[in-house]
């Protein structure tokens, strides 16, 4: 190494070393902070847009429960509103009577699970956004897609993923 002034050091790149930390340092504060607001390609994959897409990387998805699978009874689900499936990652609406509709529960924002259904839309409480219980479509952002659709069926009282 030479000598390029009484303090720095240079590297064998000709980049001082406080030069050199000062950018791995900078570097180390802004990685977490690209990576929360990028959109990403999460391990679940996807654009969205399509049932069984989608997922952590913030494009939405339609989660866990398989083709077949029974979400819950219909008669939790109020006409105007909505109930959440948690561990099948589906929320189903029912916008009118009788008139059910299902979703991805993941945000198509940065992938949080939606918290809540109230006054004619879906809620994430991680940034605010907010998505239309009758088609999915977004009413207030940051979200930048609609939740994607998942078919569900009624039959016998019962949701059950179509």
């Amino acid at each position: 190494m030479t000598e390029t002034s009484g303090r720095e050091r240079s590297t064998s790149g000709g980049v001082s070393r406080r030069h050199a930390l000062t950018g791995a340092a900078g570097l180390g504060l802004a990685l977490p902070l690209l990576a929360a607001c990028g959109s990403g390609s999460g391990t679940s994959g996807g654009s969205g847009g399509s049932a069984g897409s989608g997922g952590a990387d913030g494009s939405g998805g339609s989660g866990g429960a398989k083709a077949g699978a029974v979400l819950g009874p219909a008669s939790g689900v109020p006409v105007g509103g909505g109930e959440i499936f948690a561990d099948a990652q589906v929320v189903v609406t029912q916008p009118s009577t009788g008139d059910f509709r299902g979703f991805s529960s993941i945000c198509t924002h940065q992938g949080c699970p939606v918290t809540s259904i109230s006054n004619g839309t879906i809620n994430c409480s991680c940034h605010g956004s907010q998505f239309s219980i009758k088609d999915g479509s977004v009413q207030a952002g940051p979200a930048p897609r609609p939740l994607p659709a998942v078919k569900v069926t009624v039959a016998g009282g019962k949701i059950t993923r179509a």
